[in-house]
């Protein structure tokens, strides 16, 4: 098991920290809107939103599923890349998931899942046949066929709408930019 590196360790604190911080501890200065992406027709839309929205999330769940993910794929992503190059990808991932979501969508949005979603691009582009495990399925499974199914079914609802209520456009949109600084920087070597 890989050894949670700085970055990731930060992110994990931080991301936790707000949202128990602003769901639960502060709730009477009433900040929490304010960590939200708002449609930028509402009157309530500034662009920090597009900076605050990858530190709040909707419920524990939420929260749950997207640091774990981090917690898992990060470490390894960030040793291959070094620190400074995996909190690029991650703010940028997730600032251009928010634009994306923007682009596309007229709801709300929160949540780190589209710099999340860049991370395990990123994991996935650089660790292509790195076999990986997901509960509760009894067998491995290719980093690129297994990430690769999440992006397309991110594609499909997004497409679709089939499941409403999640912003499969800023998954999308973080994913894109994980797939395309790999690219990048692979042509100028990774550490």
């Amino acid at each position: 098991m890989v050894r949670i590196t700085p970055v990731v360790k930060n992110l994990l604190i931080i991301n936790i920290i707000i949202y128990f911080g602003l769901r639960y501890g502060l709730k009477v200065f009433n900040i929490e809107p304010y960590t939200y992406l708002m449609p930028i027709e509402s009157e309530h839309f500034n662009f920090y939103q597009l900076f605050t929205h990858m530190f709040m999330h909707a419920d524990e769940r939420h929260l749950f599923f997207n640091m774990l993910t981090l917690f898992f794929l990060g470490p390894i992503t960030e040793q291959g890349l070094g620190g400074q190059r995996f909190l690029f990808l991650y703010i940028s991932a997730g600032l251009f998931g928010g634009v994306a979501h923007l682009i596309t969508s007229n709801a709300m949005a929160v949540g780190a899942s589209g710099a999340i979603n860049g991370v395990a691009v990123a994991f996935a582009t650089m660790y292509p046949n790195l076999k990986l495990m997901v509960f509760p399925l009894p067998f491995q499974i290719k980093a690129k066929y297994l990430i690769g199914a999440f992006v397309l079914m991110d594609f499909f609802y997004g497409i679709t709408e089939f499941q409403s209520g999640i912003a499969h456009f800023a998954h999308l949109g973080g994913a894109l930019v994980g797939f395309v600084l790999i690219l990048i920087w692979k042509k100028t070597n990774l550490r």
